[in-house]
């Protein structure tokens, strides 16, 4: 029976891009690949396949068609818009449903997550932050507010809006996952550890969470931990792709000591 599929370290990539962790040629991606939260954050539906998503795009878009002032309509068209990397015409179709519904508030969490995905971070957190209240806060907002504030360079700030979503969800992993990033962002690898080892600990079978924390720990220079907590699980041939992965990803990073560079302990086979 074939195991899970081997992690290639594509959606760390910018975060290292970013803290100036790696070698050079590691561009900006999405939102979801910045932080590499875990599960559906503000307004992101149930996780669907491929053909799903593509199908909805077409039920929807002829709905929205038929009556572009439906504001269900729309916002379902521009979660399938999102969902299949479609993100410029779902700020466009999300961002019109929001002008004429200025109070429906899962329009604006939609719009607002559209907007940071798509790279309007500033104008994400603005509209994010009328998506809900003080007095009625959103964990998953507050989350994707986090994550616009770190791609903003506000690190402490982004943890702030973190710490307030784990006060509403405790030790939820996609929150975790986003704080551990965000430690990485600004070079603090022992804090950043800490919090994807409590993502770890709720989530333990989650291979972003593995990935985040086995990249963070060969960071540190602790390199065959690194690879035993990337292949936990995998079969010998993923687990030599995964490792292979991890090395290419870390190889050149500063802040990798020079010493342990050259560590490299079999693929865990387990």
């Amino acid at each position: 029976m074939r195991g899970r599929s081997p992690i290639r370290f594509v959606a760390t990539a910018s975060v290292l891009a970013m803290a100036g962790l790696s070698a050079a040629g590691c561009s900006s991606l999405a939102l979801k690949d910045i932080t590499g939260s875990t599960s559906a954050t503000a307004s992101a539906p149930a996780p669907q396949s491929d053909a799903d998503w593509r199908r909805a795009v077409e039920i929807y878009g002829e709905r929205h068609r038929a009556n572009p002032k439906d504001p269900n309509v729309a916002l379902q068209y521009g979660l399938a818009l999102r969902a299949t990397g479609q993100r410029a015409q779902s700020v466009a179709v999300l961002e019109q449903a929001a002008i004429t519904h200025s109070e429906n508030r899962a329009l604006l969490a939609a719009y607002g997550r559209a907007l940071v995905d798509n790279g309007s971070y500033q104008q994400g957190f603005d509209t994010l932050t009328r998506a809900h209240t003080p007095d009625n806060p959103d964990w998953h907002i507050l989350s994707v507010q986090g994550t616009a504030l770190d791609r903003l360079g506000r690190h402490e700030d982004a943890r702030r809006y973190y710490a307030n979503a784990l006060k509403i969800k405790p030790d939820e992993p996609s929150v975790l996952s986003n704080l551990g990033m965000s430690y990485v962002l600004s070079k603090q690898l022992p804090q950043a550890e800490d919090a994807l080892r409590r993502a770890q600990t709720v989530a333990k079978g989650d291979a972003r969470v593995r990935q985040n924390l086995a990249l963070v720990v060969g960071l540190q220079g602790r390199m065959a931990e690194a690879e035993t907590i990337i292949t936990a699980g995998l079969p010998p041939d993923e687990a030599a792709e995964s490792v292979s992965s991890l090395k290419e990803m870390l190889r050149g990073s500063p802040e990798q000591p020079r010493s342990r560079r050259a560590e490299a302990g079999p693929a865990s086979r387990t």
